[in-house]
């Protein structure tokens, strides 16, 4: 199950994970544009609104059965703004999303994850956790904050069949990418669009960290900004790639 599947990183994913013969439920705001994937099932849910949460986590059981591999991906940066020019709820909501939002689904999502006897966690993170911007305080707030989260699963429920992991892809080629640059306020809305990487290239550090190869790095934060991370997760060594 992937949450915000209907563009970027999480479209890549579910295509990946689609082609691989997997049985996928995506957790989407919006409706994805068709795809072509079969037998993916779609279910509508805001996850700043964690009370819809366990509605939606039961829709997709409902459908699915069961859920071995969760993808917490949802996100947003937007508004980007200073501190000072932040309007408080406007900053919560990023909150709410990127951490509330993936703290409800995975507590949704665990009884059925226990039951079966474990599962896997992967949290979408971001180097924005511990290398602070200006303009993003919400977003790496919300960041360093899945990550504890990460740690904190793998601490409780690692010896339950639990596999918790973060992954800091670094910038990927998305949408986000326009809003970034828009703002101006730091060197990420500086950099050239050819560094940013493929939403594909994380897709594909997710599907290996589901295996027992990445049990290593089971409660961290694995990255895909050094060479030795793009390597141990099949990649290119080169950052730049459009495709």
């Amino acid at each position: 199950m992937i949450t915000g599947a209907n563009r970027g990183i999480g479209a890549a994913i579910v295509d990946l994970f689609a082609r691989k013969g997997a049985h996928l439920a995506m957790v989407n705001r919006r409706p994805a544009a068709p795809s072509g994937n079969a037998g993916v099932v779609e279910v509508l849910c805001d996850l700043a609104d964690w009370s819809a949460v366990p509605v939606a986590i039961g829709a997709v059981r409902a459908e699915l059965g069961g859920i071995d591999i969760l993808i917490n991906n949802a996100g947003t940066i937007e508004p980007i703004a200073r501190v000072e020019d932040s309007d408080p709820a406007a900053w919560a909501s990023v909150v709410q999303t990127n951490l509330v939002g993936a703290f409800a689904v995975t507590h949704a999502v665990l009884p059925a994850m226990l039951e079966a006897g474990g599962g896997t966690i992967v949290n979408v993170s971001s180097g924005a956790a511990i290398a602070p911007l200006e303009g993003w305080s919400h977003y790496c707030a919300s960041k360093a904050g899945l990550c504890a989260l990460t740690a904190c699963l793998d601490l409780e429920l690692r010896a339950k069949g639990i596999r918790a992991l973060g992954i800091s892809p670094g910038t990927v080629a998305t949408d986000m990418q326009g809003a970034i640059r828009r703002s101006g306020l730091n060197p990420v809305s500086r950099l050239d669009a050819n560094v940013h990487i493929a939403p594909l290239w994380v897709a594909q550090a997710i599907a290996w960290l589901s295996t027992p190869e990445a049990d290593r790095f089971l409660g961290t934060d694995f990255s895909l900004k050094t060479e030795e991370g793009r390597r141990l997760a099949g990649l290119p060594h080169s950052r730049v790639s459009r495709s």
